[in-house]
């Protein structure tokens, strides 16, 4: 049985084939987030199987297999790695109507020439026939990430990295595409949780500076952000629930810290104080060397109290939060827009809800001569679907200003989810596409073509900088 995975996938006009086939198609990939190992790119990993490449860092496959009753042991445990993917196999006929029946048959179609859906009757011959592939050179994490067409691609790091493997991939002149590391001051910034005290060791062994106040912290990590301005870094990452950026004093993040420190709890008083006024800091110092602040939002990680000890973090036990509160959000970017030091900056809104009410307050700190200069993030994680999508660029279209959007990054720890690229172009031609159809934008192919590859590449070059 063929899949459907044909040339006119997602596409629902004449004019949707022609924007994505002659101009998003063959664009450059420009993957501002993810969390692939610079480790690998480096070593140029070679995968032994489908079950590596495919199941080994997946917690959106792990959230599907538990929701049909695959028992741990083939998620995250030491099963065979054949058995684990015949449970995947066996899982994904129950997955219609999630991006990932999408995902993964572009992954087959794409990467193995495989136009063949993945159920348990195919499982055996698509394993065989992607193994046998996985084992020739051109199927190497470097060759995968030439193959993409991808031109920069941007890791996510932790300050206290030393960066080695970047430093030594960028002076690898064989290896055309940019990896550069985005800097992720998570660890320092979750005063609240257990291990803090040992990692403000580890932040103050890499900086050199010994970390008693909270004076300290801001200087241990400028002292690091300049370290990964050195080393081609354009971005930084951080994940929050709901802060409050709208109270909270010094002396109260001061209290907070050194009780952290001394390996007590904090109060809630004190935590939020001492988050309020470190991304403060932060968007100083990220201002300051030209970083793009991102910012997801509304995420409450780790929920399964019972299985975090099993698995640890990033495991698929994540949930949507309470969402962003337009006080709070406000009053951070106020804050340093006073003193004109708001930095670029992309939020990211868990509950698509919120996208309407951050595109009105992003609205107010816009200009400074940056065409899009703060941005709605693209449709994240549980809204990265056909519908989420859709629904992130239509409501950036009505509140905003759709062609300066930096568009789609694939958020992604697989070597083989570069499809999202594609997904997310199919559904901006068809979008735009189905309003020349109906006459709500002219019907001017190279017009709209022109701002498809913008969104597709180029207003992500301009935005951040970088001259390729």
């Amino acid at each position: 049985m063929k899949t459907f995975i044909s040339d006119s996938f997602l596409l629902h006009s004449s004019m949707a084939e022609k924007l994505y086939h002659k101009y998003a198609d063959k664009m450059p990939v420009f993957d501002y987030h993810c969390h692939l190992n610079p480790k690998d790119i480096l070593a140029d990993r070679r995968f032994q199987n489908l079950t590596e490449i495919w199941l080994e860092e997946d917690h959106y496959k792990w959230r599907l297999m538990r929701f049909c009753g695959v028992e741990e042991e083939y998620i995250t445990g030491k099963a065979d790695p054949y058995e684990k993917f015949l449970k995947w196999a066996r899982t994904v006929p129950k997955i219609m109507g999630n991006p990932l029946y999408h995902w993964i048959h572009l992954e087959l179609k794409r990467y193995f020439d495989i136009d063949e859906l993945l159920n348990p009757k195919t499982a055996p011959e698509i394993w065989k026939a992607c193994n046998e592939k996985l084992s020739k050179e051109e199927y190497s994490v470097r060759s995968l990430i030439v193959r993409c067409n991808i031109r920069v691609l941007c890791t996510t790091d932790d300050p206290a990295d030393d960066l080695a493997s970047h430093l030594e991939l960028a002076g690898d002149k064989s290896f055309p595409v940019k990896i550069l590391p985005s800097f992720r001051p998570e660890k320092a910034v979750n005063i609240e949780s257990k291990g803090f005290a040992e990692y403000m060791a580890r932040l103050s062994k890499a900086s050199g500076i010994r970390i008693s106040s909270f004076g300290d912290v801001v200087k241990a990590l400028e002292d690091r952000a300049e370290y990964f301005r050195g080393a081609g870094c354009l971005t930084s990452d951080i994940s929050l629930h709901s802060p409050d950026f709208t109270k909270g004093t010094m002396e109260d993040a001061e209290r907070g810290l050194k009780k952290s420190l001394a390996g007590e709890e904090p109060t809630e008083a004190e935590i939020n104080a001492y988050k309020r006024h470190l991304l403060i800091a932060l968007g100083r110092i990220y201002n300051r060397l030209d970083f793009c602040s991102q910012l997801h939002m509304g995420v409450l990680r780790n929920n399964n109290s019972r299985m975090y000890p099993a698995t640890g973090p990033d495991a698929g036990f994540d949930a949507m939060g309470d969402g962003v509160s337009a006080r709070s959000l406000i009053s951070l970017l106020d804050t340093l827009d006073k003193t004109c030091e708001l930095p670029k900056t992309i939020i990211y809104g868990l509950d698509e809800n919120d996208h309407a009410k951050i595109l009105s307050i992003i609205g107010c700190y816009q200009g400074g001569g940056l065409c899009g200069k703060l941005q709605l993030g693209s449709a994240w994680w549980f809204n990265d679907h056909i519908e989420g999508i859709r629904r992130q660029l239509s409501t950036l279209a009505s509140m905003g200003a759709l062609g300066s959007f930096i568009g789609m990054l694939t958020d992604s720890r697989s070597f083989l989810s570069c499809t999202r690229h594609e997904y997310f172009r199919r559904i901006l031609c068809d979008l735009i596409g189905r309003w020349a159809e109906n006459g709500e934008v002219p019907y001017d192919e190279e017009l709209l073509g022109g701002m498809v590859q913008d969104i597709c590449f180029y207003n992500a070059v301009r935005y951040f900088g970088l001259k390729l």
